[in-house]
């Protein structure tokens, strides 16, 4: 870039985002006060679904330092850091939490722990807490639409490098900062932001632990550009900016990102899981229910053929023979293979069935080794997550199943009775009575209208 614009995009982000001190929560459009409260009670419900996980003892051990916030599922209070980054993981661990068509990424997983982290810390209203993560999610699903497909291409995970930014204007906003240093949080959050895929080779934790690392690192930048720390004002349009960094391309649709910010919100939009695994598998379950339902029978199957996008055979096809037969119950939450066979033989692909004990049962795994994909030049994704599963019977017969839309997103959005549902569900597996889920529920739902935020009761 020859020439530093007078007007740079984070400067129009900040000038449409930025919030007054003291706008009430009725200042948010009804959808986003429904998000926030969606948002709480999915977010809370995971980290107790996960709180007994090896993963989440892990970064317990490693991170539970001495503070005031609490770390949902346990005793004890932690730091802001070690709280967001203990809730972020435990959060996106089980691959259960939200999701955005047109990304994908999992903003919930990363704004509510770090501003919930921020609001116990400063003891700031529900207003505050539901502004920082309206905002905060807007501004990761807005991330999305600059360079579609081109950070997971690059090696990249969008939830990470789009997380660090989205939590620090979550935090910013939550905390009321003014244009400038809202501007300056999301500059320096660019030189926090990390996360890779590689976790996808065997199965590896790291991807659990992105949103947590991004949560934290966006405190970090909020506070920092409170305190009068400043970043690159050029963030996504300097020669050396974030999407140069994170997709190799100088070539955004900053047009998009930037359209009706502050006054249309994207992230009104977003989806929640019905299942516990990466999110363009699930129309495939879906598929694979439905033919089930109309009469096949496992034993009947040849072999099974899936028409898929491309831009996403490298992280839920390739390579083949591994999705087909998973390392671990970790790994096959990236394995199409392995969603096609537990919908065919189990119905649901739920906690349970990415156990060990499921996922290496010799039925699946035989079943799994039966899936392949041909690419399908005309799947809409990342705007749409559609599914196909197509049974070719021993007799020869065909049997087929197309979805074209995820279910749980926009066009067949989850309800309000099945998202508690969820979390009820999610607590029970946790360990939690019915009676402190319940009670948990009427805090989270409350929330947002609290003078001061108390999650006291979410550390049990």
């Amino acid at each position: 870039m020859d020439q530093l614009p007078s007007i740079s995009i984070s400067e129009q982000w900040a000038q449409a985002f930025a919030r007054p001190q003291g706008s009430s929560v009725d200042a948010l459009p009804v959808n986003m006060q429904n998000l926030c409260d969606a948002l709480l009670v999915d977010v809370a419900g995971l980290c107790v679904a996960a709180r007994h996980s090896d993963y989440v003892a892990a970064m317990h051990r490693a991170s539970m330092e001495p503070g005031v916030c609490t770390v949902i599922g346990h005793a004890g209070l932690a730091s802001v850091a070690g709280a967001a980054l203990i809730n972020g993981t435990a959060t996106h661990g089980e691959d259960y939490d939200d999701t955005f068509e047109g990304g994908p990424i999992h903003a919930g997983a990363v704004v509510v722990p770090g501003v919930l982290a921020a609001a116990q810390f400063h003891r700031l209203s529900g207003a505050d807490l539901a502004w920082g993560i309206a905002v905060g999610s807007e501004v990761m699903c807005r991330l999305c639409s600059v360079a579609p497909k081109k950070v997971h291409q690059a090696g990249f995970h969008p939830t990470a490098v789009f997380g660090a930014l989205g939590a620090a204007a979550g935090v910013a906003s939550a905390l009321s900062l003014s244009p400038v240093q809202w501007m300056n949080a999301l500059g320096i959050a660019g030189s926090m932001a990390s996360g890779i895929i590689e976790y996808l080779a065997e199965g590896a934790w790291t991807k659990r632990m992105h949103p947590g690392w991004s949560a934290q690192a966006g405190y970090r930048a909020a506070r920092l550009a409170q305190e009068g720390f400043t970043g690159p004002r050029t963030l996504f349009e300097g020669t050396h900016g974030f999407f140069h960094a994170f997709a190799n391309t100088d070539e955004g649709l900053f047009e998009d990102m930037l359209a009706d910010a502050g006054a249309h919100w994207l992230s009104a939009d977003m989806a929640f899981k019905p299942y516990a695994c990466g999110t363009m598998a699930h129309p495939y379950i879906d598929c694979a229910r439905a033919l089930v339902k109309g009469g096949l029978k496992v034993q009947d199957i040849d072999r099974i053929e899936c028409k898929t996008a491309h831009g996403i055979v490298h992280r839920l096809w390739e390579p083949l023979t591994a999705k087909q037969r998973p390392i671990n119950g970790y790994a096959a939450k990236f394995s199409i293979p392995y969603a096609v066979a537990v919908g065919l033989l189990r119905g649901d692909a739920g906690l349970v069935e990415y156990e060990p004990q499921v996922v290496h049962d010799e039925q699946v795994r035989n079943l799994a080794r039966k899936v392949s994909y041909v690419i399908d030049p005309d799947n809409p994704y990342p705007q749409k997550f559609t599914g196909h599963v197509r049974v070719i019977l021993n007799n020869g017969h065909v049997l087929e199943a197309t979805q074209d839309h995820f279910r749980g997103g926009k066009e067949d959005p989850m309800s309000q009775a099945d998202l508690h549902q969820k979390f009820f569900a999610n607590c029970a597996y946790g360990g939690w009575s019915p009676e402190l889920a319940q009670s948990a529920l009427t805090l989270l739902l409350g929330m947002r209208h609290a003078t001061e935020v108390d999650a006291a009761l979410l550390g049990q």
